[in-house]
């Protein structure tokens, strides 16, 4: 129980992150639930690094860049088992195809898709592979496709702070309520690794990030009063979106 008191543990954190978010197989101590959230960032940094590599060798090899980012694009699909997929489907098809709190969190938890979870899945591995496609045409596309992948995580620990648990059941309430300090040190890390990676436009992205993960929170709050693991993956999918397409502007 002493672990659990601990503020921080690094290495143990960072090995529940992964093996929460990821499809790596590590063996980690989940009873410190929500106080290893800070180090999901950590975990998107992980599978943006090793999806990478055959994405990489592909270019080398002369794969066109749309389609290496299909490869980009699946092998983080592969990392993760879809999680944050799963959770952008669900989501659109409880928050838009129910009509009060209850059925939607019932839609939510149903395992079959829905019309609206569909073309939200369409939509989300479309954008992402047209717009990595066209970071992939630039040299430097490692160091902002890291970025990116960090911010997009460092919203789920926010939203675990902010928000209350919408059910009493599910991953989000199994692994609790994220501290304030265990976000803000998402939020930290996160912000010092994207001006690392991309410059003074890693201000611009973490405030986009902070923006879209504020919007997704309202949405989250307004129609089921809190937020559940399919919004945590949702609210991850959408900034990971958003931020892609800020970087296809930059020139």
């Amino acid at each position: 129980m002493a672990q659990d008191d601990t503020r921080f543990a690094i290495p143990g954190d960072i090995a529940t992150a992964l093996a929460l978010l990821t499809r790596l197989p590590l063996r980690a101590e989940f009873a410190r639930g929500a106080r290893a959230a800070w180090a999901y960032p950590l975990a998107g940094l992980a599978v943006a690094a090793l999806a990478a590599l055959p994405t990489g060798l592909f270019l080398s090899l002369g794969l066109p860049p749309l389609l290496a980012a299909l490869v980009f694009v699946a092998t983080q699909v592969t990392l993760t088992g879809a999680m944050h997929e799963d959770g952008l489907a669900d989501s659109a098809d409880g928050l838009w195809g129910g009509w009060d709190r209850a059925r939607r969190l019932e839609i939510m938890k149903d395992s079959h898709i829905g019309s609206y979870g569909v073309i939200a899945l369409i939509l989300s591995l479309a954008a992402r592979v047209l717009a990595i496609g066209l970071l992939l045409a630039n040299p430097g596309w490692l160091w902002p496709l890291l970025a990116v992948s960090m911010l997009s995580r460092a919203t789920m620990p926010a939203l675990m702070a902010a928000l209350p648990h919408a059910r009493d059941t599910g991953l989000s309430h199994a692994q609790g309520r994220a501290p304030r300090d265990t976000a803000l040190a998402a939020a930290a890390l996160t912000l010092l690794a994207a001006l690392l990676f991309t410059g003074l436009s890693g201000l611009g992205l973490a405030l986009l990030a902070a923006l879209t993960a504020l919007a997704c929170a309202a949405i989250a709050k307004s129609k089921i009063g809190g937020q559940t693991g399919d919004i945590l993956g949702a609210t991850q999918q959408i900034t990971e979106i958003a931020l892609l397409l800020a970087l296809t502007t930059q020139p």
